[in-house]
């Protein structure tokens, strides 16, 4: 039972983004669409496992999330006549809702009109990072309508309160509402194109590292938002940052295999046994890094993902090229403020000049970044390299009790019992 409803919940995490698209599309409504989806998902992770998955999951969503919209719509005068407006906009082969009356029993491809389809999916993602709405508004309206995650883990991601987010999304909402739903045109699609990227490389690390609960890693996101990103690609072939976006997650997920242990534990990069990592998705990512390159000036992705296919191509942690991936950081970190990027060229500057050097780049970084599980994390990995068994156990734990990933605690607790045991 308890796999049929992990395959459930990632069915519909699947479609959820397709049903919002076709609603909004039908009926340009975004709150009220994304509502009836709401009550859609929950009805059918309710039925399916006592009635079975039906033969068309997608078309039973749309069907029942548009018979809760239409009801919603036409339950007031102002809405029925918005919705009248919106049906006139929509070209005669678009999605056709049911009739009012019409329940999910049955539902199948019959009725359903023109299904929704990797488009509707592709045009939501533009109109959540409509220019009208703030970039982090952006960011959080697409993590919670395209990405599925939840107002709680989309404040995590970005350490605000709940309440804080929820608001912000709810503004976004109302700012986007009337938008007509298409896909933007060449210029103002360039526009908002770092901002989709951005959004799906949050939804991508998400889903690699879930900030919080007892999984290491999500595939159900991380795969979303690989498949987002090829269409983006599809879209624009010739761009060298979705390029080197899709390298980059590609080789990152290649090395899921090894991530963890028979339990769940997280094992490090450096631990890993690379025979395990997907060398098929390794070669296609190296391509694409390749490719990602050779179509423009480096931006942060393409940087990002040459650095990846470094790592990927060395058979052995030791066989790493320490001092290309220094040189890749060097200029990543030129080119971009990023936290992140910086904690990850002072872990190359420890590879390449020692561990001392790399403590003085993480005590630099916390002078002037905000405090992040990560900082004592990587702080406590350099300390033991250095010899610092006392100081490292004390990072260990500072950064098992801040961060909310189980698997990523219980790792870290392990570093510092460890080196417990080994001054006994």
């Amino acid at each position: 039972m308890g796999r049929a409803t992990d395959d459930i919940e990632d069915l519909l995490r699947r479609h959820a983004p397709q049903v919002l698209g076709a609603l909004v599309r039908r009926y340009g409504h975004f709150d009220p669409a994304e509502d009836s989806v709401q009550e859609a998902l929950i009805a059918a992770a309710e039925q399916w496992p006592r009635d079975g998955i039906p033969d068309n999951p997608r078309g039973w969503l749309i069907r029942v999330a548009s018979r809760r919209l239409t009801d919603r719509l036409r339950s007031d005068e102002a809405r029925r006549r918005r919705e009248e407006t919106a049906a006139a906009l929509t070209p005669a082969d678009a999605f056709v809702a049911p009739p009012p009356g019409e329940g999910p029993a049955g539902a199948g491809p019959s009725g359903l009109g023109r299904a929704p389809s990797e488009d509707d999916t592709l045009t939501l993602l533009f109109l959540c990072c409509h220019p009208a709405l703030s970039p982090a508004a952006q960011i959080a309206l697409t993590l919670r309508a395209v990405g599925g995650l939840t107002t709680a883990e989309i404040a995590r991601a970005h350490l605000v309160p709940e309440a804080t987010m929820a608001q912000r999304i709810s503004r976004a909402k109302r700012a986007v509402r009337g938008t007509q739903f298409r896909q933007p045109d060449a210029r103002d699609r360039d526009q908002r194109l770092a901002a989709v990227l951005q959004v799906l490389y949050l939804i991508f690390n998400e889903g690699y590292t879930a900030t919080a609960g007892p999984d290491l890693h999500r595939t159900d996101l991380a795969r979303e938002a690989i498949r987002l990103t090829r269409a983006v690609r599809r879209l624009l072939p010739r761009e060298g940052r979705v390029t080197g976006l899709l390298a980059l997650m590609v080789l990152t997920e290649a090395r899921t295999p090894a991530r963890t242990g028979p339990d769940g534990e997280l094992i490090p990069l450096d631990e890993q046994d690379r025979a395990l990592w997907d060398r098929t998705a390794v070669a296609e990512g190296t391509a694409l890094a390749e490719e990602a390159l050779a179509q423009g000036p480096a931006g942060d992705y393409q940087l990002q993902a040459a650095i990846a296919a470094l790592h990927d191509e060395a058979e052995r942690a030791e066989d790493t090229d320490w001092p290309q991936i220094l040189a890749l950081y060097d200029l990543l970190v030129r080119r971009s403020p990023d936290p992140a990027a910086a904690l990850g060229r002072a872990v190359a500057v420890a590879m390449v000049h020692g561990p001392r050097a790399g403590l003085a780049e993480v005590d630099a970084l916390a002078e002037t970044a905000e405090r992040h599980y990560r900082l004592d994390a990587v702080r406590a990995h350099l300390l033991e390299r250095a010899g610092d068994m006392a100081a490292a156990r004390t990072a260990y734990r500072a950064a098992a009790d801040a961060t909310l990933s189980e698997p990523e605690a219980r790792y870290l607790r392990m570093r510092a019992d460890r080196l417990d045991r080994l001054d006994r």
